[in-house]
């Protein structure tokens, strides 16, 4: 069982600009040679925990809408459960998400409130209470927290009691644990997961707001154990070159040392795009179909839709940022999840982007083709990189 630790977020610089003035990091995670299956991790700069830009109020409009449609298919926090396992000598006791959502949530407040002031306000209570944990720097818990370019203010439940005890019965702690993980999602452009460690040290999806994912849903995955979560998605030589690594790397990861990592698909966006959502940010209907009838991969097509005409212009290059942290008092490991897309148009047209594109998708094994869905778009997308590369010459 974890031992709650006592743990002070480093000090770091406010951003000098609003968010409206700050446009998506040019993320390109491709690169020239051969493909190579790692973890892909590195050090987390920690004032780029959460990272915000001049499309935050976009995402926020996507995201409070499928919040409001969608329930608890997009934010849901677990009770605690038992689990049998083959190959386990006996039942596996796995915590509530609860406690590390309301964790995280203040977590947000605190930080975001930092970094970028001038678009998240926030109240504190009163005083610090000798019952609950004081908030960053020893000042009161946060109470409230205003985005100010929405005018939506939300009230954070009361951080967990410092005599707060795992096996204790708390009728209403899912509850607040919902509320918690619900504003976690719209306070931010990423998606959050939180895994929580099983009595066999091994990590369960708990709780999440997976809000714009584009091509798996919770619903599917929650309650998982991280190796379950990658062997149902079919990621390329995971149980060859990465289980063992990802296990090792949960269990010792410590709260002082968080990380971060990208990845990149493919995406097909629609020729007629809609309203709120474009290019189809939380769910990939034009490949994938509707979400509700979704029972796929990413490399599937929807058997009853027409075939898609694939041109450069419907080519989006969707990568992740990812970061890994361990919580201080719950242990829990929160997953953050934001993601960028970008036109691959445009990423064609920066200089020595294409023939690095191109050389990326031809050091494809045959595993990550399918993984990527290449076989539908592949042929379109590099044969537009080797043009826009021969013009560059």
């Amino acid at each position: 069982e974890w031992p709650p630790q006592s743990f002070d977020y480093p000090e770091f610089e406010a951003s000098p600009f609003t968010l409206s003035e700050i446009k998506p990091p040019m993320y390109r995670p491709f690169r020239w040679g051969e493909y190579h299956v790692t973890m892909g991790i590195r050090r987390m700069q920690w004032d780029e925990w959460i990272e915000l830009d001049d499309q935050f109020d976009a995402y926020y409009l996507i995201r409070k809408d499928r919040v409001q449609r969608k329930g608890d298919q997009v934010v849901r926090v677990l009770p605690p459960s038992v689990r049998e396992h083959e190959g386990e000598d006996g039942p596996v006791r796995i915590g509530s998400g609860a406690p590390a959502a309301i964790e995280l949530v203040h977590e947000l407040a605190e930080f975001l409130s930092r970094r970028y002031p001038a678009n998240f306000q926030i109240t504190r209570h009163a005083s610090v209470s000798q019952n609950y944990p004081a908030g960053w720097a020893g000042a009161p818990p946060v109470k409230s927290i205003r985005i100010v370019s929405q005018k939506e203010e939300f009230e954070l439940p009361l951080p967990l009691r410092l005599d707060f005890l795992p096996t204790a019965e708390k009728s209403d702690l899912e509850e607040q644990g919902v509320v918690a993980m619900r504003i976690c999602g719209l306070l931010v452009q990423d998606d959050l997961a939180i895994m929580v460690e099983g009595s066999n040290g091994g990590y369960y999806f708990q709780a999440g707001a997976i809000i714009v994912p584009g091509f798996w849903r919770m619903q599917d995955k929650i309650g998982m154990r991280l190796d379950e979560i990658h062997l149902s998605g079919h990621v390329p030589q995971y149980r060859e070159k990465l289980h063992t690594s990802f296990e090792r790397f949960f269990r010792r990861l410590p709260v002082e040392k968080p990380v971060a990592r990208n990845n990149y698909f493919i995406q097909v966006s629609p020729q007629q795009e809609g309203p709120l959502d474009p290019d189809e940010l939380a769910w990939g209907e034009t490949v994938l179909g509707p979400e509700e009838e979704y029972g796929g991969t990413k490399g599937s097509w929807h058997k009853d839709r027409p075939a898609l005409v694939i041109t450069p212009e419907t080519l989006r290059l969707r990568t992740e940022r990812q970061t890994l942290r361990r919580l201080p008092r719950s242990g829990a490991v929160i997953f953050t999840i934001r993601t960028y897309l970008f036109p691959v148009e445009e990423l064609a047209r920066e200089p020595g982007v294409a023939a690095r594109f191109a050389s990326a998708v031809r050091s494809w094994p045959e595993s990550v083709r399918n993984y990527k869905g290449e076989r539908r778009y592949g042929d379109v997308l590099v044969r537009y990189l080797d043009e826009m590369a021969e013009k560059e010459k």
